[in-house]
């Protein structure tokens, strides 16, 4: 791996006329939504990746340290030094901080659906659920502004609305809106989110609406809606974007893009590739794009995060293909602008 020179130490050893040529996110987006970046508690620590953190960002979210297995990996046993760390460097540095997430398929270990090697029942499920929510979201009450409470329950394909999860399979869908109402309980005050990847696919647009319409109407106490932003060079269209901030926010939700990266593959290209200064350049006017519809709708955005760092580390390295390095985000391998960067923040 590439040593990391973070952009401010770079920038440092050029000088302050260097400095200040390079703005920060956090600064340049003070009148539209806060700008948010997925990190993990190594991040935390003293060094490059932790003053890029603080230089550019003014929302975290935990990567995996809070999801179901990695915070509860044995029924009772809690992990909470990890998360911890996150919580505590939110604030000493004065950024807001999102939960990810009190509800998921993934990521949930196996104790949580069985018993003496048998599927648990649905009231000792539901009662496992609200244990976990409230000692997770209890924990960081007044801590988390907001959560992601239920992600990715909806399926990619066919004409089912739930996806057929171990939660579903026990509860029913009633596992959705039980699942907001225990997080609401543990902490009033948060803003509580559904998440999903593929929001601007019409088929799957349609199911995830019609999901959030029906907690709407039943009176539900969710907030908004994370569109994960999980992009590449092709998709999504402006107007597909558009159309899928403004369809949510007419059901009165907030509307947040919580998991972005474009990247500069296909989803299961096999090819393997640098990023050449065509793909770069690309890349940069896609995002030029992406800004400047949620600029536009800023009226409905309540923040945008960036799902990793840099170029250095992303979820998209060796996925889903194995062995194939990924270049989704703003700043490269070292820490340093790129052209995509440059597209955000002029303006």
């Amino acid at each position: 791996m590439k040593p990391f020179l973070s952009l401010v130490g770079l920038l440092l050893l050029l000088g302050p006329n260097a400095l200040a040529q390079v703005p920060a996110l956090k600064i340049v987006y003070a009148d539209y939504f806060p700008i948010g970046v997925a990190v993990h508690p190594r991040m935390m620590e003293p060094g490059a990746e932790a003053e890029l953190i603080k230089t550019q960002f003014n929302s975290l979210t935990a990567e995996n340290v809070m999801k179901m297995g990695p915070i509860q990996p044995e029924e009772g046993k809690f992990a909470w030094e990890n998360a911890d760390k996150i919580v505590a460097f939110a604030q000493a540095n004065q950024q807001k901080l999102r939960g990810h997430t009190l509800c998921w398929h993934q990521q949930t270990p196996k104790w949580f659906f069985t018993k003496n090697d048998k599927t648990v029942s649905k009231k000792e499920l539901l009662k496992r659920l609200k244990t976990h929510i409230f000692a997770v979201a209890g924990r960081y009450k007044g801590k988390i502004y907001a959560w992601d409470v239920v992600n990715e329950a909806v399926p990619d394909t066919g004409i089912a609305l739930y996806r057929e999860t171990p939660f579903f399979k026990i509860i029913g869908e009633e596992y959705i809106e039980k699942a907001f109402e225990f997080a609401h309980q543990a902490d009033p005050k948060a803003l509580l989110f559904y998440n999903d990847y593929s929001t601007e696919n019409p088929a799957k647009r349609e199911k995830i609406y019609q999901l959030l319409k029906r907690l709407v109407d039943k009176k539900v106490p969710i907030h908004g809606i994370g569109l994960q932003g999980h992009y590449n060079l092709k998709n999504p269209s402006a107007a597909a974007l558009e159309e899928s901030i403004t369809k949510f926010a007419a059901l009165g939700l907030q509307v947040q893009i919580t998991e972005l990266d474009v990247s500069v593959y296909d989803w299961e290209e096999k090819e393997k590739k640098p990023l050449t200064p065509d793909l770069a350049a690309k890349q940069a006017q896609h995002y030029r794009m992406l800004f400047e519809v949620f600029r536009k709708h800023h009226d409905k955005i309540t923040g945008v995060t960036f799902w990793n760092l840099s170029d250095r580390s992303s979820w998209l390295d060796n996925f889903p293909v194995k062995g194939r390095k990924d270049y989704p985000l703003l700043f490269d391998e070292q820490g340093k602008p790129k052209p995509a960067f440059w597209e955000v923040v002029k303006f």
